[in-house]
């Protein structure tokens, strides 16, 4: 199985301007998704941005960049602009990791990519996690995936889904012992040629609602394998606080 990691980072953020290159432990943050990406099994680690300035770091500390468009609507019709600007074909698989990832764990990126190579049916792969805090249940910003017996996406929702009827008719606090709800985890696998489809289906009409560009894949009949991340995946960097946090674990590491 041969895939490639591509990260793309916007320099563009409404709560944290430049986040790309905002400084964590004396590297710049891409830095970190970069090395991260390179632990990985990934034959080839590129960075996509529109902007010189991450163009001009990335560069500095060895990694490769692709330039790209400042108008893209969404993360995969960058990464579909990547991999026509590479001439990847149809079969190749691409990781898309986060640029906002520095903890991103390496095992989860070789898995990712090999639940996508093991599954033919799928066009798309991604992780997901247990949720066990009654909070984030309900937190639009936690989205939340179910899945059927055979590991296929059903539906991501920003809603708290499954809903546990009976549980939260009796009680609002807390989670049923023996509920099953699962975390989305926002790393993708995808083959190309479902990339090169992507671009040319107008938006869906879920994908509208939820603000979730993954719903175009199930809207227009597209398999995503999903399971449960082999390691715990830390959150990405949103805000300042996000930042000191993934200071402070990069300090005790």
């Amino acid at each position: 199985m041969s895939f490639i990691v591509v990260i793309p980072a916007r320099y563009a953020s409404t709560r944290l301007p430049g986040k790309p290159l905002r400084d964590i432990a004396g590297l710049p943050m891409i830095q970190h998704v970069w090395q991260q990406a390179g632990k990985s099994s990934a034959a080839r680690v590129v960075i996509a941005t529109d902007d010189s300035r991450i163009q001009a770091a990335a560069e500095g500390f060895g990694a490769e960049v692709c330039m790209t468009s400042a108008d893209h609507v969404s993360g995969t019709d960058r990464l579909q602009e990547v991999a026509q600007i590479l001439g990847l074909g149809d079969e190749q698989l691409v990781v898309n990791v986060q640029g906002d990832e520095p903890l991103i764990p390496p095992a989860v990126i070789d898995q990712v990519a090999g639940n996508l190579a093991r599954n033919s049916q799928a066009g798309v792969a991604t992780l997901c996690e247990p949720l066990s805090m009654v909070d984030d249940f309900h937190n639009p910003n936690v989205v939340k995936l179910v899945a059927n017996d055979q590991g296929m996406a059903q539906y991501f929702s920003r809603a708290p889904i499954p809903w546990p009827r009976n549980h939260f008719q009796q009680q609002q606090d807390g989670m049923p012992e023996d509920f099953i709800a699962r975390r989305h985890v926002g790393i993708y696998a995808y083959r190309v040629a479902q990339l090169n489809c992507f671009v040319g289906w107008p938006v869906a009409a879920l994908e509208r609602f939820e603000s979730l560009e993954q719903l175009r894949f199930i809207a227009n009949g597209v398999g995503i394998h999903v399971a449960d991340a082999v390691e715990a995946v830390p959150g990405g960097v949103d805000t300042k606080q996000d930042l000191e946090s993934v200071l402070n674990i990069i300090k005790s590491l």
